[in-house]
């Protein structure tokens, strides 16, 4: 059986567009389009940077915490503590991944558009 950050590669990386390298503090890093969508700590912890708003809802709404280090920026940290997580844990992945694509196709548009 696959551990849990092996499931979660396997998933994030059929994803249009996204590249997968060593994060520079350690772990699995996940961009599209030049862009971090997020990174993984092994087995038991995800940090996705998302806007101040989106990072307010999620944390109120108990999906996620505060960001370990940067409790007060954009970003999220969440805990996984089992693989009852991982559905919930690629739920932010994506929604950051959509955020993240849709920005870059929104831009292209706008300068085709001109």
């Amino acid at each position: 059986m696959n551990n849990i950050k092996d499931t979660i590669v396997q998933e994030v990386q059929t994803w249009q567009g996204v590249t997968i390298a060593p994060h520079r503090f350690g772990g699995m890093e996940f961009q599209v389009n030049n862009r971090e969508i997020g990174h993984l700590h092994g087995d038991y912890q995800a940090d996705i940077p998302f806007t101040a708003r989106i990072r307010k809802e999620l944390v109120e709404s108990g999906k996620a915490s505060p960001h370990h280090i940067y409790p007060n920026s954009g970003w999220i940290s969440f805990y996984i503590h089992g693989v009852e997580d991982v559905s919930l844990l690629l739920e932010l992945l994506r929604m950051n991944y959509d955020r993240l694509a849709k920005n870059r196709l929104t831009v292209k548009a706008e300068v085709r558009a001109a």
